[in-house]
């Protein structure tokens, strides 16, 4: 017999051989074996095939193509290991045989049929595992991908099965006493088929018993609604009969099986018991629980604790807030009182404290006709109500201080609990610990509330899966349980399947937001109280794609001073729509969205504002985020001319603010590096082409020299990209430019030379002799990198011409110094000395200490070292290493410390020498720069052969050769070779 095979039909159709997957080819042959699993063990006509295949309309050869199908089937099924047929011909068509293969169809029918059994027989545990093995076969539609009427018809009457199965198995489950674990998963379910009446029956039935009467009677309303609607009848008689009995509260609709969860009531009738039910799956928050503990512990006598629980839409406050009532309830013997005071309600506006108050006299036992009329005369009464009595009162969803003010007792014991969106700067929280703010859950806590809602077995296997999930969903509670709660509904979907859906930033609001819990709505509710101003400013950043950012970015997309936009951008923070990160090293505020208010923040802006206003708003921060990168790139030492930029228009900004925010400009690009990144990119995709090359040109020296060598790439690329669809040519030349120095950093000089050739082309093409200069100077360094010094000099003399007709002078000096390199390495001396210092002269009247001045430094002390000059030598590398320790520069530090140590090995101090050059390969291979660091590696033989140490050395010297071979520098790599050579000898 060979292998087994598993035919499955309950999801997209598939076959397994053991644990391997058999490909079923095309569609063809997948429809003509679909028609096989339909009745298997059954002959399928031929004709009933061709039908299936075309539609009734075949060609000539339709029944020779089904034969060509069948054959090859059978091929697959033999190289899965089966070594009988199972496509056997029987006339008029083929069979399936099913002799010792398994169908999940059958095996669904199978466990169907024991379940059944076992519920008959009043096993009902028993009942549930089998029901949830036969749900658990199914992995999506049936025949999913599979077209055809009689395919789709089958499909039709399985996925009828499996509702039934489905509905069986929760009446089991309700049996049990299961209520509160069915309601997000019988939710999900009705949503989806909102006119089966029997799962809408069991779902209202276990909103009941969970203690959720108002939302059980929702879910008849909405029912109602939607059959007359759409049926033109009312609901049927089991669906109506429920509503009745859930109105007299019928004890008949007590469960059979109390559930676990379930507490006996130890109350008089005197004593309010008002707090909703504990929130099923509710995981983490253990230190804001033990803060909140406090109210017990630590409030003097004679006074009340008040805590106040806030944070933003979704983060589940209430769910903590009724989590710590429910376990501190034992310490109020004379009650506790529950209100949702309604504050951020879609239906209805704030509940006022009078109505508020009539109720919570009325739990405390006052006769209606005893509760005054006037405010002022209900709160009186009910703080002396409270003075003797230790009561718990819980204030669910405040929107302002004003509403709950009249609520609070006057002293005594009493404990309250509030939660709101708002900070309530006037609250006043006592004990002061007592006062949380939740953020979202860790990920450990996050993946803990989707295991607990949807389950070990599925989550447990899909453990990454299950972290990007939690990070889809912000690690908001809210969203947690509605993505938790659409896969325990859907037991064929696997975690990664979800992720899919939800990873489409389009479609993600719309995956959560479903049915009754529904993450836009919860977001729109803080949304309709924002002011007019901090709505528009919420929805400008929401256009953005910067993970953070500073006040002045919400200045430009209001077109607005920055202490307005700072004011606004409080209010935001204030209605938990935006966080406060930190406190960057430019000392700015910086702030984010979470990624889920980032998309409604956009989707309102696609909503309410029009095109061009969006157009005009992403402009300015684009802009102005080019003017402050630019003066920052000026600042940091790169001349006003050094760079081909584009010619968008800037933005202006105030002088003081730049001022502020560029005392240090690489500190202040660290702060920005991600939002300047992700600002390239939107640029480039949005068509902004010149912005997008123009913002990277403006950072290449701070990429360079903190070697954050993939975000280099990645801008470059996608500019040069953006460039190249708009037909831009300086655009593409000043980022071939960039990947050519980016190679070039790294000692890649075949890549260099291929991007810097097309740099030079398109430059010549626009017309751009600096950029032609800047090309040429390239081009140069990578000649002499590779060691042909005097291809170089004829192409840095050109580009000398070039940068002093363009007025550059930083260009100017950066050709100087590589000239003093390439007639160093031409054994011209002189010539070497005097354009090294001409390139220090140069540079110390331009700028003080810059990156520029570092390298010439380099410069003028290998030409000082050939001389054998050592102290001056030592000197200028000494300089030269200070200043790029303070840029943090480190590519230029390996090369100095380079310097360095030869110039330390020179003078006899080998120890030292060794020291300097170990500290230099290690900078070296930190910043992946093969070139020096093989370099490095050859004065490291040296020493080592000097120090006795001749496998040292030989590791050195091999691992250098191997450096340079990957450069491509074949005059260091026969270096490297001729020193080997020596050491053997």
């Amino acid at each position: 017999m060979g292998e087994q095979l598993s035919f499955k039909v309950l999801g997209p159709l598939a076959v397994t051989a053991g644990e391997k997957s058999v490909p079923l080819g095309g569609g063809r042959q997948r429809t003509i074996l679909a028609l096989l699993s339909l009745t298997p063990g059954r002959v399928v006509p031929v004709d009933t095939m061709v039908d299936a295949v075309w539609n009734s309309n075949p060609p000539p050869t339709a029944r020779t193509q089904v034969a060509i199908c069948v054959a090859a089937l059978r091929k697959l099924f033999k190289s899965a290991g089966v070594t009988e047929d199972v496509i056997v011909t029987a006339h008029p068509g083929y069979v399936l045989n099913t002799e010792g293969h398994r169908f999940d169809a059958v095996d669904f029918a199978d466990f169907v049929q024991q379940a059944e059994q076992a519920a008959r027989e009043g096993e009902l545990p028993e009942a549930a595992r089998c029901y949830a093995g036969a749900l658990r076969l199914w992995r999506g539609p049936a025949f999913a991908g599979v077209s055809g009427q009689l395919i789709e018809d089958e499909a039709a009457r399985l996925e009828e099965h499996r509702l039934n199965a489905y509905d069986d198995s929760t009446l089991v489950d309700l049996e049990l006493g299961q209520h509160q674990e069915l309601i997000p998963e019988l939710a999900a379910m009705v949503r989806e088929h909102p006119l089966r009446e029997r799962t809408r029956h069991h779902l209202m039935l276990a909103q009941y018993r969970s203690g959720r009467r108002a939302d059980a009677m929702e879910t008849y309303r909405d029912a109602r609604t939607q059959f007359i609607e759409e049926l033109g009848i009312e609901p049927g008689p089991d669906l109506n009969e429920l509503h009745d009995a859930i109105l007299r509260d019928d004890p008949s609709l007590a469960p059979a099986i109390p559930s676990a969860e379930r507490r006996p009531a130890h109350v008089t009738p005197a004593v309010p018991s008002e707090l909703p039910p504990d929130v099923p799956a509710f995981t983490g928050r253990s230190e804001e629980l033990a803060a909140l503990e406090s109210l017990l512990t630590d409030t003097p006598e004679g006074s009340f604790g008040i805590g106040l629980i806030t944070g933003a839409a979704g983060i589940g406050k209430s769910g903590l807030a009724m989590r710590w009532a429910i376990r501190a309830a034992e310490h109020f013997p004379d009650g506790q009182l529950f209100a949702d005071l309604c504050g951020y309600d879609e239906h209805r506006e704030p509940v006022p404290a009078h109505e508020i108050l009539s109720r919570f006299l009325r739990s405390l036992g006052v006769p209606g006709e005893q509760i005054p009329d006037e405010l002022e005369e209900r709160v009186a009464l009910y703080r002396s109500l409270l003075a003797d009595r230790r009561v718990l009162i819980v204030l669910d969803n405040a929107r302002t201080y004003a509403q709950i003010r009249p609520l609070l007792p006057g002293g005594g014991r009493c404990c309250v609990v509030a939660t709101s969106r708002d900070q309530m700067e006037d609250l006043v929280t006592w004990p002061s610990r007592a006062r949380v703010h939740l953020g979202p859950l860790s990920e450990e806590e996050a993946v803990g509330l989707l295991t607990a809602i949807v389950g070990e077995r599925r989550i447990a296997p899909a453990r990454a899966d299950a972290a990007r999930l939690v990070e889809l969903c912000d690690r908001l509670p809210l969203a947690l349980r509605i993505a938790a709660a659409r896969l325990a509904s859907k037991p064929h979907w696997t975690v990664r399947y979800l992720v899919n859906r939800l990873s489409d930033e389009r479609r993600r609001l719309d995956e959560l937001s479903q049915g009754e819990s529904q993450v836009r709505a919860s977001l729109a509710l803080s949304y309709r109280y924002l002011p007019g101003e901090a709505a528009r400013l919420l929805r400008r950043l929401g256009l953005l794609d910067v993970p953070d950012f500073t006040a002045w970015a919400g200045a430009a997309v209001l077109n607005k001073e920055v202490l307005d936009a700072e004011r606004l951008i409080e209010d935001l923070v204030d209605a938990q729509f935006l966080e406060v990160v930190n406190v960057d090293a430019t000392g700015q505020l910086r702030y984010r969205f979470h990624t889920l208010v980032r998309l409604y923040a956009g989707e309102r802006a696609r909503q309410e504002e029009s095109e061009p206003d969006r157009l005009a708003a992403t402009s300015r921060f684009l802009r102005t985020l080019l003017t402050i990168a630019e003066e920052a790139d000026l600042r940091e030492g790169a001349g006003k001319d050094t760079w081909v930029h584009s010619g968008v228009q800037r933005r202006r900004i105030d002088s003081v603010l730049l001022d502020e925010l560029l005392a240090v400009p690489l500190e202040w690009f660290e702060a920005e590096r991600l939002a300047l990144v992700a600002s390239v990119q939107q640029a480039a995709r949005t068509g902004e082409a010149e912005l997008a090359w123009d913002l990277t040109v403006s950072a290449l020296v701070f990429f360079g020299t903190r070697s954050y060598t993939d975000d280099w790439r990645t801008c470059c690329q996608s500019a040069a990209e953006a460039a190249h669809a708009v037909g831009d040519l300086c655009g593409q030349g000043a980022m071939y430019f960039g990947l050519g120095t980016l190679e070039l950093s790294h000692s890649r000089l075949e890549n260099a030379t291929s991007y810097l050739d097309k740099a030079l082309y398109f430059y010549t093409e626009a017309g751009e002799d600096h950029g032609r200069a800047m090309a040429l100077r390239s081009l140069g360094q990578s000649d002499r990198m590779r060691g042909d010094p005097d291809t170089a000099m004829p192409r840095f003399a050109e580009a000398l011409v070039l940068f002093r007709e363009a007025g550059d002078l930083f260009g100017e000096v950066h050709t100087l110094h590589n000239m003093a390199e390439a007639e160093l390495d031409r054994g011209h001396l002189d010539a070497a000395m005097q354009c090294a210092r001409e390139a220090v002269r140069l540079e110390e009247n331009r700028a003080p200490d810059t990156r520029n001045l570092a390298q010439a430094l380099y410069r003028l002390g290998r030409v000082h070292l050939a001389l054998d000059e050592l102290a001056a030598a030592e000197e200028a590398f000494l300089r030269a290493v200070r200043i790029v320790k303070e840029k943090t520069d480190m590519v230029g530090l390996a090369h100095t410390l380079l310097g360095l140590g030869e110039t330390r090995l020179s003078r006899g101090d080998t120890k030292l020498a060794e020291t300097t050059l170990t500290d230099a390969l290690e900078v070296a291979e930190e910043c992946r720069s093969p070139l020096v660091a093989g370099r490095i590696g050859l004065v490291l033989g040296e020493v080592s052969r000097g120090l006795g140490k001749t496998e040292a050395a030989r590791a050195f010297l091999r691992t250098a050769q191997q450096r340079f071979a990957a450069a491509g520098a074949s005059v260091w790599e026969r270096r490297a070779e001729e020193a080997l050579g020596a050491l053997v000898g």
